[in-house]
This record gives C-alpha cells, sequence and structure tokens, in this order.
C-alpha cells in the first residue's frame, strides 16, 4: 500500500471528523484541510498534530487551495446547510454556486490523476454537478453514495437477528436521500437469503422489512433532531472508501457515480455496488434485483433529474 496525500474541503463537522479518522487509519501521509473559515481549519490541523507522538507518522496542514496541488484524493465535505422554511431546490441552487467556486480551485491545482469524492448533501446530485463542472473522467469523481445508508440497515439487521452487522450483507441503493431503495431480494447472513436464514434463525424479518427501511431512511433526520447533526458514521464510511481507494482493494461498495446506460438509466449520479480501486470508481455491476427494486431504482433516478433540471443542469 502507497500512502498518498489526501485534501479535505470543508472542515465542518463531517470535514474534521474525517480527517480525525484518516489521521487515526495510517492510510495517509499527508491530510490537508481547507476551508473558507482559516482559523477553524488551521485550528483543526494544530489539534490534530498534537496526536501525533500516538499515531502513525503524518503530516497536517491547512491553508488555502494551493495546498491541494498532487493531492492524490480531495474529499468535498463543504456546502450550505438548509436554513427553516428552505426548499430542498433553493439549498441546491446555493449549493450550486459554492461548488462552481470550488471545484474551478480544484481544477487550478488538480488534474485528473486526482480522485475527486463529494460527501456534501445532496450528495447524488452534487456529484453530478461536480463532474459536470470538473470535466475529469467519470471513474475519477464518485460520492460517498448509500454507503453509509447500506451499514444502517446492517445494524438494523444484525440488531434484529442478533448477528454481526458485518455478516449482513444488503445494500440500500439509488439516491441517499428520501427515494432511495432497500435489496431485500439480495440480503444474505451466512449465504442465505434472509427469510431462509431467520427461519433457521427462529426469527422474522418479513414483518419488519418497512420498519427497518424507514428507521435507515429516516435515520439522519432523526440524529439531527437530537444532536443537529449527523458526522460519526458518515467519516468512518468516508474511511472506508479511502482504504478501498489507497489500497487498490477493488472492493466492492455502494458509492454513487455517473450511469452511462447501466440498468437502463443515463446522465445522472446514483448509488448501486460498485467496484471501487486506486482508478475510483470502476465498473458499476447490474445485479438481479427484483423488478419492483429495479423499478425503484430507476424512479430515484428520475427524482435526482427533476432537481438537476430545477437548477438548470
Amino acid at each position: 500500500m502507497i500512502k498518498g496525500k489526501v485534501a479535505v474541503i470543508g472542515a465542518g463537522y463531517v470535514g474534521s471528523t474525517t480527517a480525525y479518522t484518516l489521521f487515526l487509519s495510517g492510510l495517509v501521509s499527508e491530510i490537508v484541510l481547507v476551508d473558507i473559515n482559516r482559523d477553524k481549519a488551521e485550528g483543526d490541523a494544530m489539534d490534530l498534530n498534537h496526536g501525533m507522538p500516538f499515531v502513525s507518522p503524518v503530516k497536517v496542514t491547512a491553508g488555502d487551495y494551493s495546498l491541494i496541488k498532487d493531492a492524490n484524493m480531495v474529499i468535498i465535505t463543504a456546502g450550505a446547510n438548509q436554513k427553516e422554511g428552505e426548499t430542498r431546490t433553493d439549498l441546491l441552487k446555493r449549493n450550486f454556486v459554492i461548488f462552481k467556486s470550488i471545484v474551478a480551485e480544484i481544477n487550478k491545482y488538480c488534474s485528473d490523476d486526482t480522485i475527486i469524492m463529494v460527501v456534501s448533501n445532496p450528495v447524488d446530485i452534487l456529484t453530478y454537478v461536480t463532474y459536470k463542472l470538473s470535466g475529469f473522467s467519470k471513474r475519477k469523481v464518485f460520492g460517498s453514495g448509500t454507503v453509509l445508508d447500506t451499514a444502517r440497515l446492517k445494524y438494523i439487521i444484525g440488531e434484529h437477528t442478533n448477528i454481526d452487522a458485518r455478516n449482513v450483507h444488503t445494500y440500500i441503493i439509488g439516491e441517499h436521500g428520501d427515494s432511495e431503495v432497500a435489496t431485500w431480494s439480495l440480503t444474505r447472513i451466512a449465504g442465505l437469503p434472509i427469510e431462509e436464514y431467520c427461519k433457521w434463525g427462529e426469527c422474522d424479518v418479513n414483518c419488519c422489512r418497512e420498519d427497518f427501511y424507514h428507521q435507515t431512511k429516516n435515520a439522519a433526520y432523526e440524529i439531527i433532531n437530537k444532536k443537529g447533526a449527523t458526522y460519526y458514521a458518515i467519516a468512518l464510511a468516508v474511511r472506508r472508501i479511502c482504504e478501498a481507494v489507497i489500497g487498490n482493494e477493488n472492493t466492492i461498495l455502494p458509492i454513487s457515480s455517473v450511469f452511462e446506460g447501466e440498468y437502463g438509466i443515463k446522465d445522472i449520479a446514483l448509488s448501486v455496488p460498485t467496484i471501487v480501486n486506486s482508478k475510483g470508481a470502476g465498473k458499476i455491476l447490474e445485479l438481479p434485483f427484483s423488478e419492483e427494486e429495479t423499478a425503484a431504482l430507476k424512479n430515484s433516478a428520475e427524482t435526482l433529474k427533476c432537481y438537476c433540471k430545477e437548477i438548470g443542469l
């Protein structure tokens, strides 16, 4: 594994926690923090550097965009938060303006050799925006997608079945948001379809599917209502994606990337299981989802396209 340089754009809750998880991971040799509030980014860098004696060597710096030159990965966590009473379209328009500025700076200092990962929400649309504005190849621009949503569903199923969540295999696909889709047809424990495992394990998941789906879909709303923001689990999801890229793992993760006809979907970014390696977002896997799930995936794509049209894309 060759340790690389990773730049994090945005030092808010998600950006600073992402930097912290990467700092602990031993994956990278250098972390750069860039934020419109330069003092905040510099303070985070100082705070992290003071923990250097406890971790594998890693250089942490903060400043302007010139520091991102030669970065192997740029992770965008910056963006506007939704105001009370503000529509999703209005928020998108504000973030579109912010991303124009961010991507222009990335283009100034980075080439298509750099991988851009978008984490800011709404992640699928902003991934598509970044792809369009950057001019980078499709493989080099992707979003964190439904990696976190999938982890949430695995945790919920694991709690219900009393099985380690790492041994639950399932996916949330489509939008990272209200139109996301749970792929119950591919959900497995110990290689068995979830229904078969539950017969053997004396548990029932069929009666809980809708409840589990809604718990997954609404988890962020509940966390935000309780503490104002979500950042721990998404930072861990980002670290896992970075691990797949830096380690050239060919890992399958439901990241958000631009479709070119897969599942009959074109010219929009959304999530399905995708091979992730040192080149970025590799092959999008066309898996045998149920007819209902495939239809819901296409509906999710159309929902995202409608939002894109509303902001002029």
